[in-house]
């Protein structure tokens, strides 16, 4: 799997969006604070001086990068490794996106703009059906997917697994961007955020191992 072209992109990202923060340091007043937290409403309830707040997204996707790109390399299962690409570029990509979007939230009220409390929300929902449609196309890797015992050392597990967390990821976004639009309670948003990802995440997990239960019994 060749890494280098979307390193690349990576790392050019990364310095506008380094440069796009020392700019918009320099334009605010002196010790200008920004918000550098959200709660479950989408309302800001943390501040932190310009340049941290607005250095927080690229710092992490240095990072998520630099791990996304030494992947390849220290994957075991170099022979599914190719099958596995797409998803890896997923969740790289993805990842890309998210980071501006948080470092754009971060910087709107000193650029005056008022977005959406919970356009958060509909970012993650649109992440999460980008990586659900994925999955399924993937392979055994021990970096990437709904990793498991049973998952890693039977493709046909990890296949059927993936099939149904896919879909249940799709679901999960879904959920989530209408949430971002529907107007809740605090207490709910939040349980339309975690639950979707908790049933997404915990019911793979547990057929994953029922597949491996039932091939276990059958004798296959």
């Amino acid at each position: 799997m060749r890494v280098r072209g979307l390193l690349i992109a990576s790392l050019l990202v990364v310095a506008a969006m380094v440069g796009f923060a020392f700019y918009m340091d320099a334009t605010l007043p002196e010790g200008g604070m920004l918000p550098v937290h959200f709660n479950a409403a989408g309302q800001p309830d943390r501040y932190d001086k310009a340049l941290t707040a607005l250095l927080v997204a690229p710092v992490s996707l240095l990072v998520v990068s630099l791990i996304m790109a030494a992947t390849p390399f220290l994957e075991p299962l170099q022979n599914k490794l190719e099958q596995s690409a797409p998803l890896l570029r997923a969740v790289w990509i993805g990842m890309i996106v998210v980071m501006i979007f948080v470092q754009v939230s971060i910087a709107a009220p000193a650029l005056g703009w008022q977005l959406p409390p919970r356009m958060f929300y509909a970012v993650i929902g649109m992440f999460l059906i980008f990586l659900g449609n994925m999955l399924p196309k993937s392979r055994p890797s021990f970096f990437v997917g709904i990793r498991t015992p049973w998952t890693i050392m039977d493709t046909d597990n990890w296949i059927a697994t993936h099939r149904l967390g896919g879909k249940l990821m799709m679901a999960a976004g879904a959920v989530i961007i209408i949430n971002a639009f529907v107007e809740t309670s605090e207490g709910v948003a939040i349980a339309l955020l975690l639950g979707p990802i908790l049933i997404a995440a915990f019911v793979p997990f547990v057929y994953s191992w029922w597949l491996w239960h039932q091939k276990k019994a059958s004798g296959s």
